[in-house]
C-alpha cells in the first residue's frame, strides 16, 4: 500500500524501473480493472459541479483503492486488488463535452460489455482494446508518454478550443492501474478505423523511407498494417481528391504539424485505412453466397457492429467542427472520406497517431547514430521541424493529390462567363452610342427648323438666315462662326437696330438661330467630338440704301 500511495503522478520517477522488470497482468484482468475503474472514476465525477477548467485541474490526480471483496464507496469484483487512478479528471471531462460525448455514453461504450483485445503492429510493447460499439480504442503507454501527455494538456486545451478540425489524437482520459505491484497506464482515444468498415489496405506513414516496409510476419496477416514504401509500390499514382477535398485535407494536416512542432513532437505517423467500394460489392456478394457473415463483425463473436458515428470522423476532421450534434454521415460511408484511385472509387479514414514522442535526449542519439549509418535525411527520428516538413511534403506530392481537371473545368466556366459578361457589355456600350448620335441629328434637324422662323425658305440652305448688308460684309470674312461670335454679332445687330428705331425681323431670327446654334454646337461637343464642323450662310436680304 505505501508503495502504491508514492506514485502521485505519472512524472513520480520511483516505479520507473519496476515497469520494465514486473509482469503485467493477464489481459482479460487488466481490461477488467480498467472497466472497473472508469466505471468508478465517471460516476463519481458526475456528481461535482461544473465549472471552468484551471490551471491547477491538468496536474490533479484522484486515486481509488479496489479491493476484490468491496468496500464502502467500491463494487466487489473477481480480479485481484488494485489501485485505480484518474490523471487530470476535470480537464478530460471537458475535452468528453468539448467532442459531444455524455458520461452515460462515455460509460456504456466501455464498460457495457467486454473490450476486445487487437493485435499491436507497432514497434512498442502497447496492448490495444476497442469497445464494442467500436467508439474508444484503450491503448497502454509508458511512463514517458503518460508523464509527457500531461505536460502536454495545457497546450492541447487551447489548441482543441481554437481549432476543434483536427486530424490529432482525441484524448479522452488517462488513467493508471496498479496490481500486485505492476504499474500500467492507459489512455482512452478516438478509434480511427472502424471495424464495421473493412478496410482493404492499411498504411503506417511517416515520409521516411529507411525501413519503411512491412515485415513478412505482418504481411502474412489477414489483414496487414504496411508502410511507406508499401505504399509507393501498391498505389504508386497516389489517391486522388476533388479539389475542396483536397485543399480541407492538407490544410488540416498543416495546422496539425505546425502544433507538433510547436510541442517538438516527431516521430509520429498517419494512419490510412483504404476501403475499395467496388470489391466491398464483390465481398458482399459473396458472403451472401457463400454463407460467411464475419466480414464486417471484426471478431466481435457473430454479433454485427455499426460504429454509432456520434463523435469526430475522418470526413468531420477536415470539414466540420468535430462536434457530435452536428455529425452528418451516414451508415453507409461511416465518415470515410470519398477518393479515386485510378478507376476505383474509395473511401479513406484517417487519423495521426504516435504523437507522445518528444525530441528528447535519447531520440537525438538515436538520430545522430542513424545518420552515422545511414542517410540522415531518410531516417524516421528527426529534429521537429525537419520531420514535419518531410511529412506534409510525402503526404501533399506522394500520398494525396487532387483530381486532374477539375480546375481547368471550373477556369474555362469563370473564363467564358468573363466573355459573356463583356459581350454583353458592348452590346450595350454600341446601342448607347447609337441613341446618342440620333439625338445629335435631331438637335441639328430642329437648329436647322429655327432659321426658317421667318416664312421664307428661298435659300438652297434651310439654315440660312437674312442679314442686313452692313453685317454681311462683317461676317463674310469668316468660313465658320462660333457661338460666342454671334452673341457679339447679335448684340451689335441690336444696339444699330435700336440707334434706327426699328427691329427688323431678321434681328429676331437671327438671335434665336445663334442661341440655338450655339445650344446645338455646346451640346454636340459634349457628347462627342467628331469633327463635324456646321457651317453657317448669312445672306444679306436688305436693299443696298439700308447700309
Amino acid at each position: 500500500m505505501s508503495s502504491v500511495n508514492t506514485e502521485n503522478g505519472p512524472g513520480q520517477t520511483q516505479s520507473r524501473s519496476r515497469d520494465k522488470t514486473l509482469k503485467k497482468p493477464t489481459s482479460s484482468a487488466l481490461s477488467g480493472a480498467i472497466q472497473l475503474g472508469i466505471g468508478y472514476t465517471v460516476g463519481n465525477l458526475t456528481s461535482k459541479p461544473d465549472r471552468d477548467v484551471l490551471m491547477q485541474d491538468f496536474y490533479m490526480v484522484e486515486s481509488v483503492f479496489m479491493p476484490s471483496e468491496g468496500s464502502n464507496l467500491t463494487p466487489a469484483h473477481h480480479y485481484p486488488d488494485f489501485r485505480f487512478k484518474t490523471y487530470a479528471p476535470m480537464a478530460f471531462r471537458y475535452f468528453r463535452e468539448l467532442f459531444g460525448i455524455k458520461p452515460d455514453d462515455y460509460l456504456y461504450s466501455i464498460c457495457n460489455e467486454p473490450l476486445i483485445e487487437l493485435s499491436n503492429p507497432g514497434a512498442s510493447s502497447s496492448w490495444f482494446y476497442v469497445t464494442s460499439d467500436d467508439e474508444f480504442i484503450i491503448k497502454t503507454v509508458q511512463h514517458k508518454e503518460a508523464e509527457f501527455l500531461q505536460k502536454l494538456l495545457p497546450g492541447y486545451y487551447m489548441n482543441l478550443n481554437q481549432n476543434p478540425r483536427t486530424l490529432l489524437p482525441k484524448f479522452y482520459g488517462l488513467y493508471c492501474v496498479q496490481s500486485a505491484g505492476a504499474i500500467t497506464r492507459v489512455v482512452v482515444m478516438n478509434n480511427v478505423l472502424p471495424r464495421a468498415m473493412k478496410m482493404h489496405y492499411k498504411y503506417d506513414l511517416k515520409g521516411s523511407t529507411h525501413k519503411r516496409r512491412a515485415s513478412r510476419k505482418e504481411r502474412e496477416k489477414s489483414s496487414p498494417t504496411c508502410k511507406d514504401l508499401d505504399f509507393q509500390e501498391t498505389h504508386e499514382d497516389g489517391l486522388h481528391f476533388d479539389h475542396d477535398t483536397y485543399s480541407a485535407l492538407i490544410k488540416t494536416l498543416q495546422r496539425d504539424c505546425r502544433v507538433l512542432e510547436s510541442f517538438k513532437i516527431m516521430d509520429y505517423s498517419l494512419l490510412l485505412g483504404i476501403h475499395v467500394l467496388d470489391q466491398s460489392a464483390k465481398d458482399r456478394e459473396a458472403e451472401q453466397t457463400g454463407g460467411a457473415g464475419a466480414g464486417a463483425m471484426g471478431g466481435a463473436g457473430g454479433r454485427p457492429v455499426a460504429q454509432k458515428v456520434l463523435y469526430s470522423t475522418a470526413l468531420e476532421s477536415i470539414q466540420g467542427d468535430g462536434k457530435a450534434g452536428e455529425a452528418v454521415t451516414t451508415d453507409a460511408t461511416m465518415g470515410g472520406i470519398p477518393a479515386k484511385h485510378k478507376d476505383e472509387k474509395l473511401l479513406i479514414f484517417l487519423g495521426i497517431i504516435d504523437i507522445l514522442q518528444s525530441y528528447r535526449f535519447v531520440k537525438k542519439l538515436e538520430h545522430s547514430w542513424k545518420a552515422l549509418v545511414h542517410d540522415g535525411d531518410s531516417v524516421s527520428v528527426h529534429r521537429p521541424s525537419f520531420y514535419a516538413d518531410r511529412f506534409l511534403k510525402f503526404m501533399s506530392n506522394t500520398v494525396f493529390k487532387k483530381i486532374p481537371g477539375i480546375r481547368c473545368t471550373s477556369s474555362k466556366r469563370k473564363r467564358s462567363s468573363v466573355m459573356a459578361q463583356k459581350s454583353a457589355s458592348q452590346e450595350l456600350l454600341s446601342s448607347h452610342r447609337e441613341e446618342k448620335k440620333e439625338e445629335r441629328r435631331e438637335r441639328l434637324e430642329r437648329a436647322r427648323s429655327l432659321a426658317s422662323l421667318n416664312g421664307h425658305v428661298p435659300y438652297r440652305h434651310p439654315d440660312q438666315a437674312a442679314l442686313p448688308k452692313g453685317l454681311y460684309r462683317a461676317i463674310s470674312m469668316a468660313p465658320t462662326t462660333s457661338s460666342s461670335s454671334l452673341t457679339t454679332i447679335n448684340q451689335n445687330l441690336e444696339t444699330k437696330s435700336k440707334s434706327s428705331g426699328d427691329v427688323s425681323r431678321s434681328t429676331l431670327t437671327l438671335k434665336d438661330s445663334s442661341s440655338s446654334l450655339a445650344s446645338a454646337l455646346s451640346g454636340s461637343n459634349r457628347d462627342k467630338d467628331d469633327g463635324t464642323v456646321l457651317d453657317v450662310y448669312l445672306v444679306s436680304t436688305c436693299p443696298n440704301n439700308s447700309a
